[in-house]
C-alpha cells in the first residue's frame, strides 16, 4: 500500500500546525522539524498525539532545521523510514520556517542595529534551508514525479515593513529560490510554488515590533475585514497536493482574501 508522506519544516505552530493536522486528516503521514523548548514541548506532543488520532504517522524531530548534521541525520532517518515500503515516498515539502532576527539596519545607537552575524542566520534560516533541505530530499530520491514543494513567503517579499529587513530580504530570496527550483524539478515532474498568505495571527507576527498596526492595515484592506487563517492556507494544499497540477510551478500564490490587491 502506498504511502504518502509530508515534510513539514517550522511543524509545531502557526501555518506548519495547521498544514500537519488538515494533511493528516487526509491520510498523509507527516514528518515534522521543529525547534521548541521545554516550555512548548507539551504542544508539540499534544499535536503529535493529534496527528495520530487521525490515523497518521507522526515522525517528529526537535532540531534546529539550518543545521547541516542535524538536517542530515533527519534525512538520513527519513530515508530509512521510507525504505520499509518501497511504495513510499515524500508528496510534500512544506518550508515554514520563521526566526529570524528583527532589528533595523540603521540606528541611533550602531550596538541596536542588525549585525553581519543576523543577518546571515536569518537568511540562512528563512530561505537558504529551502535549498538544502531539497537538494536532501531530491539527491535520495525521496520525492518522485508529482511530488510538490511549498515555501511560505509574506508581502515583505516584495514591501518594507519596518524591523522586518533580514526577514524581507529572506522572503525576497525564498520566492527566487522557488523559482530556481521550479526550472530545475520540472523535468522530474515535481511543482515548487511560494504560497504569500495574508497577514495571519500566528507567535511569529506578534514578535514583529508593533504588529498591532500590521493587523490594523490588514483589517481594513481585507475586503472580507479579517485576518487570513492558517486553516486556509492548509485546506488549499490538501486540495493542490493531490492533484495533477505539476504545470502550475514557479508562482507566487496569494492567499489573503484579496488583501493583496486593495490598496487604501
Amino acid at each position: 500500500m502506498k504511502k504518502n508522506y509530508a515534510l513539514i519544516l517550522g511543524a509545531s505552530s502557526g501555518f506548519g500546525k495547521a498544514i500537519s493536522l488538515a494533511l493528516a486528516e487526509d491520510g498523509v503521514n507527516i514528518i515534522g522539524v521543529h525547534l521548541d523548548r521545554a516550555s512548548t514541548m507539551p504542544d508539540v506532543d499534544q499535536l503529535i498525539e493529534d496527528i495520530k488520532s487521525k490515523g497518521a504517522e507522526a515522525h517528529f524531530f526537535n532540531a534546529n532545521a539550518a543545521d547541516s548534521v542535524k538536517r542530515e541525520e533527519i534525512i538520513s532517518k527519513t530515508e530509512k523510514l521510507l525504505s520499509e515500503n518501497e511504495d513510499s515516498t515524500i508528496k510534500i515539502l512544506v518550508h515554514s520556517l520563521a526566526f529570524g532576527t528583527l532589528k533595523p539596519f540603521i540606528a541611533e545607537n550602531p550596538d541596536d542595529a542588525i549585525n553581519q552575524k543576523q543577518i546571515e542566520m536569518t537568511l540562512d534560516v528563512m530561505a537558504n534551508s529551502l535549498v538544502y533541505w531539497t537538494q536532501g530530499v531530491i539527491n535520495r530520491k525521496l520525492m518522485k514525479s508529482g511530488g510538490k514543494i511549498y515555501a511560505m513567503t509574506s508581502s515583505g517579499g516584495s514591501r518594507q515593513i519596518e524591523f522586518y529587513g533580514a526577514v524581507s530580504a529572506a522572503k525576497a530570496c525564498l520566492e527566487s529560490y522557488v523559482r530556481q527550483l521550479a526550472m530545475e524539478l520540472g523535468k522530474m515532474g515535481i511543482s515548487a510554488n511560494s504560497i504569500r498568505a495574508g497577514v495571519t495571527n500566528t507567535p511569529a507576527l506578534l514578535k514583529i515590533p508593533n504588529s498591532q498596526k500590521i493587523i490594523q492595515n490588514a483589517l481594513q484592506r481585507n475586503p472580507v475585514g479579517r485576518l487570513t487563517l492558517p486553516d486556509e492556507i492548509a485546506h488549499y494544499i490538501v486540495d493542490n497536493y493531490k492533484r495533477d497540477s505539476h504545470w502550475m510551478t514557479g508562482n507566487v500564490i496569494n492567499l489573503d482574501g484579496g488583501e493583496s490587491v486593495v490598496e487604501l
